[in-house]
């Protein structure tokens, strides 16, 4: 029996550690594995990949209740990005067999799910916390000492809403606890960037690894270029590179290099060609190589310059990609601004194409 138990705490260990790192890669990886373990087979196609990661990282926007598609600050109620906004949230609502009010239910999977394991560890945390506190306040017991994490003014406001709708004054304990969820609650969500930066990069693998059946295609994140076949290391002194996602296949030499931004900011932009040119320069076999740009990004003017940007007379990306085109002219509407249909005619002519157009590329 001694050593079943010493097999357990052996388990437990690395669990434990991988709960504190929620938002690692350690704990992404676990969840996004769980996720696809509990779907379906014959749901993890290249057809429905854009659904499984809308259903891992789109999530709400919580100052106007809309699934999110652009920048907060311009998407408020009476700018044109919050009609935009509604037609997304109509469109990804009935395209993931949810309604408008249910919608939040069946999306942010996978942030939900790493905030559940922080938010556990946070009160474990704030038990020992207590506990010790209580304890060295003792001498003090008399004097009045505030306890961690009291916050009278929060209570005051939480009690002035609830007013007449409190039939019972809650006690101390109870109002410390709220505070702790509510102050928990806003933490965890500005961590959400931490998510859906890595953790588009993981869910692009995992989608990768599972809709691309060729048994020899790799797919990996975050993988310095000299990792990447047919690429030199940097020279002594220069920055290494990392790749954000790489596919590659060692039978047929195809290598896939991915900048993959879930949206585009514009040190983003400037960095795009930087790469490209320390691709080149580091690349040793003489081949082509794939550079490929997957995103979520819905503005129409930074989609524009990622389809139409070249190198040497060139499109410096082989492909642009977006999680699904459709949402785009849904979005985008019936009467699109003149940038607008400029991207909805790159999306006709094969420029910009839907993460299921680009995984079927993949598998050829």
């Amino acid at each position: 029996m001694t050593r079943k138990g010493s097999a357990a705490q052996d388990e437990a260990g690395p669990q434990e550690e991988v709960v504190k790192a929620a938002f690692g890669a350690k704990n992404r990886t676990r969840l996004i594995d769980a996720y696809f373990s509990s779907v379906a087979g014959d749901d993890i196609t290249s057809a429905k990949a854009w659904a499984h990661v809308y259903r891992l990282l789109l999530w709400e926007d919580q100052t106007i209740g809309l699934a999110h598609c652009y920048e907060s600050d311009k998407s408020q109620p009476g700018k044109n990005w919050y009609a935009r906004s509604l037609a997304f949230h109509d469109w990804v609502s009935e395209a993931l067999g949810a309604t408008p009010a249910s919608l939040a239910e069946e999306i942010d999977w996978l942030f939900k799910r790493a905030t559940s394991d922080l938010a556990a560890e946070v009160m474990r945390n704030s038990r020992k916390v207590a506990a010790m506190a209580a304890k060295q306040l003792q001498p003090y017991a008399d004097r009045g000492f505030p306890k961690p994490g009291q916050d009278p003014e929060l209570v005051s406001i939480m009690r002035d809403v609830l007013g007449e709708h409190l039939t019972d004054e809650p006690s101390e304990e109870l109002w410390q606890l709220l505070v702790q969820r509510i102050r928990q609650y806003l933490t965890l969500e500005n961590k959400r960037k931490n998510l859906v930066g890595e953790g588009f990069e993981d869910v692009l693998a995992a989608v990768v690894r599972r809709t691309c059946t060729d048994p020899e295609l790799k797919a990996e994140t975050r993988s310095l270029l000299h990792e990447v076949p047919g690429f030199n290391r940097a020279k002594k002194g220069e920055k290494l590179n990392k790749v954000d996602l790489s596919v590659t296949h060692p039978r047929s030499g195809r290598r896939v290099l991915v900048t993959a931004k879930w949206s585009v900011r514009a040190d983003r932009e400037k960095q795009f060609p930087a790469d490209f040119g320390d691709y080149v320069n580091a690349e040793s076999d003489g081949r082509p190589f794939e550079y490929v740009f997957v995103t979520n990004e819905f503005d129409p003017a930074r989609l524009m310059r990622a389809c139409e940007k070249l190198a040497v007379n060139a499109p410096m990306f082989t492909h642009v990609v977006h999680i699904n085109t459709e949402a785009i002219r849904a979005t985008y509407g019936a009467t699109p601004e003149p940038t607008m249909r400029r991207v909805l005619d790159h999306i006709e002519k094969k420029r910009l194409i839907s993460l299921e157009g680009w995984l079927g590329a993949l598998g050829r």
